[in-house]
């Protein structure tokens, strides 16, 4: 493949979804990415360090989760809607709870470390929403990205 053809693309998606318990029985709490920055974590493959295939652009809490939009390199594997995110992190606050339906960890408060692109998110609902070529100019998240929720 000419690398003079690739072109480098963005994503939108959710790498952590409020409020349901993960395939570990962790339960990320809304408010828990306070201190994380809001740009610039590097995105990897597979939460694999020596394999970086972009970076994070722009991430926030809303309602539903922790939305991130991404540019990955030009070289980077091909991404498409619906693929799986999942994110690194540190735990600085989190407390166990007992449900009807089992013992749960509430993550509180988590030092965010790297966003990655997974054939398995432990969280389900954890996906990339929509992709794109990188525009021309522009920041802010892509239009249409919360198509399906």
């Amino acid at each position: 493949m000419n690398v003079g053809n690739l072109q480098p693309r963005r994503f939108a998606g959710y790498a952590a979804i409020f409020d349901h318990p993960d395939r570990g029985g962790d339960i990320v709490r809304k408010g828990a990415f306070g201190r994380a920055a809001k740009a610039g974590l590097p995105l990897l493959w597979q939460h694999d360090r020596a394999r970086r295939i972009g970076f994070i652009e722009r991430l926030e809490e809303d309602d539903r989760g922790l939305r991130v939009g991404a540019t990955m390199d030009a070289d980077a594997p091909p991404v498409a809607d619906g693929a799986g995110l999942s994110f690194g992190y540190r735990v600085r606050d989190a407390r166990t709870v007992k449900k009807a339906n089992g013992t749960y960890r509430e993550l509180i408060d988590l030092d965010l470390i790297e966003v990655s692109i997974v054939n398995h998110p432990m969280q389900p609902l954890a996906r990339v929403l929509k992709t794109s070529l990188l525009p021309q100019a522009g920041g802010g998240f892509i239009q249409g990205e919360t198509d399906g929720l």
